[in-house]
């Protein structure tokens, strides 16, 4: 959520950067919001000049009572009942002007970096690099789909049968796989620092709000209405809200997670060729990295986890592509994204595994997630998260890319994991 500081600051900044997210009404919202808080601070200076004058009348009545002036006293103390009861009314104004612009500062996106380039969809990113080896693939090379109907490792029809479309079951090697990638996420990260957390996966309305899913996304999250409780898209969500409410001391910072969940996604509306096989499923494994820094360092965090996940594909033996997401196609609460995507050479398409975000104080201000520093002073956080991975099309491009005539090769890294080098 932006902050009123941010707004009144930089008005024309804001402006222009919800309109490189192509928010509409950007500037007649802002002026809303800050009508609504100048009516807040009227009121509130209002109302503090009120209860200053209560005070002084208190004192005038002991007075009056003590020189026995008890008809003069009676007087004041009906004058102090009219004062309160105005106050009443003045703090249900004030109540309603700070909902008010609460529920605008909600609706309204997180602003892009400079360094965000301008566009409307994904054709308009910016590949900024590309790394690995395209890999030569046999004549007549295979779809994930038929290479796990051939090798016997997903069963698309049979998860159909038990829940229904995009919740597919694996098998064999197929579940070998899952749970090698998983561990040698987990592994990777813990060496890179992060601290391994086991969240629930089912989170409350308050957590959905402070990382920015709510209200954005709300279709598209599976919701159990009897309980009022959410399953999670994202380990972002119940990690990051670890620190909601909480001032960290500032030497505490990065704080550095992991987290290992199953995600949750309605995906309602998608449809057609990118849907088929593991392309987008309703359910599925992915390895989050989540970090809480000061604002100087976010940057530098950043570039860290951008080079933490292009590890992760290089150890994997895929060829990849990194892309600065333009205006338009970033999310409503990233200030700066960048998607990695992997090559597919048998559906002859990229494939998203991975975004890693800088959220700036968007999210922290949401969750009064904030820092003490060196001086005593509070301060927002920055909030940062990235896949690492995600399993689904992960596995889509190790089938596709790995693909000899004796069967499915498994990259060097992954091989004590999964305890064989091919699968056949």
């Amino acid at each position: 959520m932006l902050t009123i500081k941010q707004i009144t600051d930089d008005f024309e900044g804001v402006v222009r950067g919800l309109e490189k997210k192509h928010f509409a009404d950007a500037r007649q919202t802002l002026e809303r919001v800050i009508a609504h808080n100048n009516q807040r601070k009227q009121t509130q200076a209002e109302l503090d000049s009120r209860l200053a004058e209560l005070k002084v009348k208190a004192k005038e009545i002991g007075q009056l009572m003590k020189q026995g002036a008890r008809e003069e006293a009676e007087r004041v103390k009906q004058h102090v009942a009219d004062i309160k009861a105005g106050n009443v009314e003045l703090e249900a104004r004030m109540e309603q002007a700070r909902k008010d612009m609460e529920q605008l500062l909600l609706a309204i996106p997180n602003v892009p970096y400079e360094i965000v380039p301008e566009g409307f969809g994904a054709d308009e990113n910016v590949v900024v690099k590309q790394g690995g080896e395209t890999i030569p693939l046999p004549e007549n090379a295979l779809p994930h789909w038929e290479l796990a109907k051939k090798y016997d490792l997903i069963d698309f029809d049979l998860g159909v049968k038990i829940t229904g479309a995009g919740f597919p079951v694996y098998k064999g090697y197929g579940a070998r796989l899952q749970r090698a990638l998983i561990n040698f996420f987990l592994d990777e990260a813990r060496q890179a620092g992060y601290i391994e957390i086991m969240p629930p996966t089912v989170v409350n309305a308050a957590s959905g709000y402070g990382t920015g899913q709510l209200p954005d996304k709300e279709g598209q999250m599976y919701h159990a209405e009897q309980d009022d409780l959410y399953l999670i898209p994202t380990a972002e969500v119940p990690v990051t809200n670890i620190y909601r409410d909480v001032i960290l001391r500032e030497d505490q910072l990065p704080v550095k997670n992991c987290a290992y969940t199953q995600c949750f996604r309605r995906e309602a509306g998608s449809y057609g060729k990118d849907v088929r096989g593991l392309n987008r499923l309703h359910e599925f494994s992915k390895i989050e990295i989540v970090r809480i820094d000061k604002p100087e360092h976010s940057q530098q965090s950043h570039d860290e986890m951008l080079a933490h996940v292009e590890g992760l594909l290089q150890k994997l033996e895929l060829p990849y592509r990194i892309l600065r997401l333009c205006g338009g196609d970033m999310s409503f609460t990233s200030a700066l994204c960048y998607d990695f995507e992997v090559y597919s050479e048998a559906q002859g398409r990229w494939l998203e595994v991975s975004s890693v975000s800088n959220f700036d104080t968007y999210q922290a201000n949401r969750l009064h997630c904030r820092y003490r520093d060196a001086n005593g002073k509070i301060n927002l956080c920055h909030t940062l998260n990235g896949s690492a991975l995600a399993l689904p099309r992960i596995v889509a491009a190790l089938l596709e890319n790995h693909q000899t005539p004796e069967g499915i090769r498994i990259p060097k890294a992954l091989q004590p994991y999964m305890g064989c080098e091919i699968i056949q």
